[in-house]
């Protein structure tokens, strides 16, 4: 064994829960995407999707891509900046600039590298890039890569996003970076307080819409446009590996932003280019959320009664006001003992251990589709509820 090998054979978490039959992850699929899935033979209910709209069985949009890729072929060979761009490219990216309403759009590959490519490069040594602390690792991974001075604040306290613009120097560029819709609580970032102090310090606003894409604001335009403050943010980021049922991402903005971007966004520049039927599939996604608001309408209704039900049986939910809905159980091993038991009687979740998060703050993200229906909703809830009373997690006692 080398050394490398042998520093890391020092690793053996998995290998632990492994050991006591609770480790959750890759699980394979044997079926489609949907809210019911296969795995080992077997019918799970899925609650750990980010597949908000249920759009990847859709026919248009498997149609779209197998268009696409008896048009174009299966892959770019190449970058955008050189031999990979196509039309529905160009023609994705115009309709998601226009969509926002901003000047112009460019589409990554994957929705880290947005993130990734976008907060390393825009700001200089002399500049600032402050940032929630619970902002998503593609997030913290870009503002890693870049030379500006690194401010974090908070989670959504506008008092700590206040004290970091203080220590800024007044002249140099300021960018806050905050998820819209944070990925693992589920709550809603406090953008019109951003706003005013984006407005009072001379700052600039970067929101990340993953999960507030199909989800929020008219025809699911994003925790931004819920809030009327699209003209107020500088750039919006946004995935297709959720609402729009693909894989690939997107950046809006200006025209002296994008551009610059264009021509300095390394994992932009020096990564292949979406592939046709990525680029077509999410086209067609995006065409029918716009065109069918009864999606977006379905899935509030099973999150408003979803958020009703948790809270009435004792759970700790957190802020969360949107499909994402975190089940706190601040516990290491009972929370894969939940995520696990669950599994067992045919409810797919999601847990969120530590070192992703503290110890004491564990928890299952429970995620809802608009495909859903209630009695699988009403089915999963009574599971749920019963594992987490055995869990010893709930906070009220059972209604006799």
């Amino acid at each position: 064994m080398n050394l490398l090998e042998e520093k890391l054979s020092k690793y053996d978490a998995p290998q632990q829960i492994q050991a006591a039959g609770l480790y959750p992850y890759f699980r394979v699929i044997e079926s489609d995407q949907d809210t019911e899935v296969v795995i080992n033979g077997q019918k799970v209910l899925m609650f750990g999707s980010n597949a908000y709209l249920g759009l990847t069985n859709h026919p248009k949009v498997k149609e779209a891509a197998i268009a696409a890729t008896k048009k174009y072929g299966t892959g770019m060979a190449g970058s955008r900046f050189l031999n990979g761009t196509l039309d529905i490219h160009l023609e994705l990216e115009k309709k998601l600039a226009n969509f926002v309403g901003k000047d112009d759009a460019i589409i990554y590959s994957t929705g880290f590298q947005v993130n990734l490519g976008v907060v390393s490069c825009l700001t200089g040594r002399e500049d600032y890039i402050l940032w929630d602390e619970y902002d998503h690792a593609s997030i913290i991974e870009g503002h890693r890569l870049s030379f500006s001075q690194k401010l974090k604040f908070r989670h959504n306290d506008m008092e700590s996003l206040e004290k970091q613009l203080k220590k800024c120097e007044p002249d140099k560029v300021k960018l806050i970076v905050v998820d819209g819709v944070f990925s693992m609580e589920g709550d809603i970032a406090n953008l019109p307080e951003i706003v005013r102090l984006a407005r009072q310090y001379g700052a600039n606003i970067m929101v990340d819409e993953a999960h507030g894409l199909g989800v929020l604001g008219r025809q699911g335009r994003g925790a931004t446009d819920s809030f009327g403050l699209l003209p107020e943010v500088d750039l919006i980021m946004g995935t297709f590996s959720k609402s729009l049922a693909s894989i690939g991402g997107f950046i809006a903005g200006s025209d002296p932003v994008i551009n610059y971007l264009r021509h300095n966004s390394r994992s932009y520049i020096f990564s292949a280019s979406n592939t046709p039927a990525a680029t077509a599939a999410a086209s067609a996604a995006f065409d029918i959320m716009v065109s069918e608001p009864e999606r977006i309408e379905h899935l509030w209704k099973l999150t408003h009664y979803a958020l009703e039900r948790f809270r009435a049986m004792g759970c700790e939910i957190g802020h969360t006001s949107t499909p994402i809905i975190p089940i706190y159980i601040r516990d290491n091993e009972k929370t894969f003992w939940v995520t696990t038991e669950l599994f067992n009687q045919g409810i797919f979740l999601n847990p969120v251990v530590s070192p992703a998060v503290a110890d004491a703050d564990t928890l299952i993200r429970f995620s809802l589709m608009a495909t859903h229906t209630f009695e699988q909703l009403d089915f999963a809830l009574g599971k749920i509820e019963k594992t987490l009373r055995k869990a010893g997690v709930l906070n009220v006692e059972p209604a006799k």
